[in-house]
Order: C-alpha cells, then structure tokens, then sequence
C-alpha cells in the first residue's frame, strides 16, 4: 500500500503542478490576449482618427472645389450678361435714327478737329450724309464700317477711329470695373 501511496502523491503533485503549470500559462494567455486588445484598441483608434482626418480633408476639398466650380459658373453667368449688355448698347447705337446719328457724328467731327484741323470722314455705306452736313472737307463710304466715323487729315497720315464699336470697347474697357459693381453690385 505504500507503493499505492507514493503513486498517489506523485500523481496528485504531478496533477497540481500541470494544473499551476496550467494556470500560468493561462494567465500568461490571457495577459499577453489582454495586452493584443490594447494594441488592437489603440491602433484601432490611431486609424480611425486617420480615416477621419481624411474624410474630413476630402469634404474640404471637395466642398473647396464645389465652391470654386460656383465661382466659375457665377464668373462665365456675369461675363454673359455684360457681352450682352455690351451688345445690345452697340446694336441700339448702330440702329439709331439718321437724326440722332447726325448728331453724334457732328459732335466726333468738333472733338477731332483738336486732331485734325480738316478733316475727311469715312462712314458706312449706309449712311447718306454730305461733307456739309457733318463739317468736314469730304465723305467717302467704306463697307467695314457698321456705324461711326473715320476721320482723317487730308493726306492721311492722321486718323481718328470714332465707330460706334471703337468709342464703346474703349468705354467698356475703362469703365468695367464700374459697370460690373453697378450690374452686380
């Protein structure tokens, strides 16, 4: 029966120590799984504040790019409607009465006598006025003219592009910055 209990004791030493052999290991599982969960939590929330970051970066982009899109829309809508406006004020000009015209041309024929003490006037072929009517020394017609006067000295070495489409781009292009605050002010 000794040997029985010598048997006995060493299995049951044998069975504590591969049960605390057991439980070592097992905390060390456990340690080394509760250890993972942290590195896990913690790259875990290192990359979603990645993926945030980048969303949030995309949106601002995104909404930078929306805004400029905008902006470019705005910017072509406006520069529609002042070719427009632009376009409309010369048809309207052009399309004066003889009356109104005759006045105008008068008025470019006194500012460039300060040019041209004599001038000549080259105008439409459209319009029908005499070098009496306007005060210059001759009318010659040229079909490239829509509207307006050309005037120029006797020998041609002085001219003075007063068409209705020069004196308006000329205008248009001083007073842009006016004209748009006015149009879209």
């Amino acid at each position: 029966m000794a040997l029985q209990n010598v048997t006995q004791e060493i299995l049951k030493a044998a069975e504590d120590q591969a049960s605390a052999i057991k439980a070592e290991a097992d905390a060390e599982v456990a340690k080394i799984k509760a250890d993972a969960d942290v590195k896990i939590a913690e790259m875990k929330d290192k990359e979603d504040k990645k993926l945030k970051e980048a969303i949030e970066r995309l949106n601002r982009q995104e909404l930078s790019s929306a805004e400029l899109e905008s902006k470019k829309i705005v910017l072509a809508k406006k520069k529609e409607l002042l070719t427009e406006a632009f376009e409309s004020t010369l048809a309207d000009l052009e399309a004066g009465s003889a009356d109104v015209k005759l006045v105008h041309y008068k008025a470019m024929v006194e500012a460039a006598k300060k040019i041209i003490d004599s001038p000549k006037a080259i105008m439409s072929v459209n319009d029908s006025f005499t070098a009496s009517d306007l005060g210059v020394v001759s009318v010659e017609n040229d079909s490239r003219i829509v509207a307006g006067l050309i005037l120029q000295s006797e020998d041609g070495t002085v001219e003075v592009d007063m068409q209705y489409s020069t004196l308006l781009q000329s205008i248009w292009d001083r007073e842009m910055k006016s004209v748009s605050d006015i149009l879209f002010g």
